[in-house]
């Protein structure tokens, strides 16, 4: 045998391409060269093999071995393709079996001792090679317990390349043994600490809002002075999250896994994402890409929480760019050699001071000059402002609601009370899109709308009224029929009615009295 294909594999963005790594072993002028449109990393693989395979007892004879990665139109990038590399001239040159290798994926880094290094993006890479056929997958032991997060597939970790020989050879004793993740009880990256909604004293409106944000997938902004808790009642937002289904886990695991930013000994995600980015953030930071697309911090808040604290000091460029991905809840990137889409379906939480100074309206402690109120506030622009679901005041603090004496008989509802009440509205919302893709009501259409969301004549009097008072627009309009339905879900209520309308249009109120709009 002078020839041999091993399957490997190629993450561009969150799409994976599966790979055949051809491997040619000839008569001629002593040679190892490699072709297939590859990066330089993937280049220097040839170094990297070759020192590989005789430190692990084999000789490579002065032959000319040519080395394909196909199609050759996919740009190779990384140090996975070392170990198929490696499998491929090691079948050309009979040392391994090439019926071994049917069927099988293998991806790995192999350093010049031979040992097996572990790779990122191993997730999406094995999901692929399942839904392509494949039967097993050859993988560094670093990625084995992540590997075998994906049912229906054979997973064969390995350790050094040597031992790998030998078991396609037929020692089957020389494969690792199954390793055991940390039980799920363990905290993952995600999981919040001891905070808690029971911790905020007072604001009781605020903490309706984001409760109502939570129970219906909204988007929330928070204005108020400093220190009105607008940042603690943001980070205790997490901690309300309905639970993450299996599929959904395993949707965020694969995002972080290209990133290779999971746990390797528990590599599952189980709870939400919460990110919170600073006001100096980049927008490809932001919203991904990069010479070789990958995604920014509004796909790793896919399915959880991306905060913004302080708003009103990002540049406006930067927030532009999230108007898009609020709608569409995905990201489209165009590069000269490709498209890549990125999810984006994520509640965004916002917090501002109303002013640089922070005490904007009360004009007797504000220092800014009314240019320069309007200069910050202008950053916020009129279609951003339309995004936000509903828009809440958070007040200056009373000295009553953080005396200790009284909060000593006056409990504050932890985010277990809180979060059993989401959860229920989550159910209503669940039975009710059941067959669509729609999974919460921030994400009803106009059609969608009507359908679900019928008005009686009362409610419609009450709209209309709303409508032309406060000059809103067809989004802000539609914003709030969506937030007027999650407000009769938490109140177990089939139909949406003034009250739930009333409570709704509340939430648009404070565009008028900072922006006037």
């Amino acid at each position: 045998m002078s020839f041999c294909t091993v399957l490997s594999a190629a993450v561009q963005g969150l799409s994976v391409e599966m790979i055949r790594v051809e491997a040619d072993v000839s008569n001629g002028l002593p040679m190892f060269h490699m072709v297939g449109y590859l990066s330089s990393e993937v280049k220097e693989a040839s170094e990297r093999v070759r020192t590989a395979i005789r430190n692990s007892g084999m000789k490579l004879p002065a032959k000319k071995i040519i080395v394909n990665l196909a199609p050759a139109t996919v740009r190779k990038r990384g140090a996975s393709f070392d170990l198929p590399i490696a499998l491929a001239v090691l079948a050309a040159m009979n040392y391994v079996p090439e019926e071994a290798l049917k069927g099988v994926a293998v991806i790995g880094e192999v350093s010049l001792e031979g040992k097996i290094r572990g790779v990122s993006g191993v997730l999406p890479i094995v999901m692929e090679a399942k839904n392509q056929g494949c039967t097993a997958c050859i993988l560094p032991e670093e990625n084995e317990i992540e590997g075998r997060l994906v049912s229906g597939i054979k997973i064969l970790p390995a350790d050094n390349l040597e031992k790998l020989c030998a078991y396609l050879n037929g020692d089957e004793k020389e494969i690792h043994r199954k390793k055991q993740g940390r039980s799920s009880a363990q905290r993952n990256i995600f999981e919040n600490k001891k905070e808690d909604f029971s911790d905020i004293c007072g604001q009781n409106a605020v903490k309706r809002a984001a409760e109502i944000a939570v129970a219906g997938g909204h988007n929330l902004l928070m204005a108020g002075p400093p220190g009105s808790g607008k940042s603690m009642i943001a980070r205790r937002i997490a901690t309300i999250l309905p639970e993450l289904s299996l599929e959904e886990s395993l949707e965020i695991t694969r995002i972080y896994s290209v990133l290779g930013m999971i746990d390797k000994e528990q590599p599952l995600i189980t709870r939400r994402p919460f990110r919170s980015v600073h006001h100096t953030i980049t927008k490809t930071a932001l919203v991904g890409g990069g010479m070789t697309p990958r995604p920014g911090e509004i796909s790793m808040a896919h399915g959880g929480v991306l905060f913004l604290d302080e708003l009103a000091e990002f540049p406006r460029n930067v927030l532009e760019v999230l108007r898009q991905p609020l709608e569409e809840h995905q990201i489209h990137i165009a590069r000269n050699y490709g498209n890549f889409t990125f999810p984006a379906e994520f509640m965004l939480v916002a917090a501002m001071n109303p002013c640089p100074c922070g005490n904007y309206p009360d004009m007797q402690k504000c220092s800014c000059t009314p240019s320069q109120i309007q200069k910050y506030l202008g950053k916020i622009s009129q279609p951003f402002l339309d995004r936000m679901d509903l828009c809440i005041e958070t007040p200056k603090v009373e000295y009553r609601e953080l005396d200790i004496e009284r909060i000593g008989k006056k409990e504050e509802e932890s985010s277990e009370v809180i979060r059993s009440r989401v959860v229920e509205a989550r159910k209503l919302q669940k039975k009710r899109y059941e067959g669509t893709q729609i999974r919460t009501n921030s994400m009803l259409g106009p059609g969608e709308i009507r359908t679900y969301i019928p008005l009686g004549s009362a409610e419609r009097k009450l709209m209309e009224k709303a409508f032309e008072r406060m000059g809103l627009t067809a989004r802000t309009y539609h914003k709030i029929l969506r937030v007027a339905r999650t407000i009769a879900d938490l109140d177990y209520s089939e139909k949406v009615t003034e009250k739930h309308l009333k409570e709704a249009i509340a939430y648009r109120s404070l565009d008028k009295k900072y922006w006037g709009r």
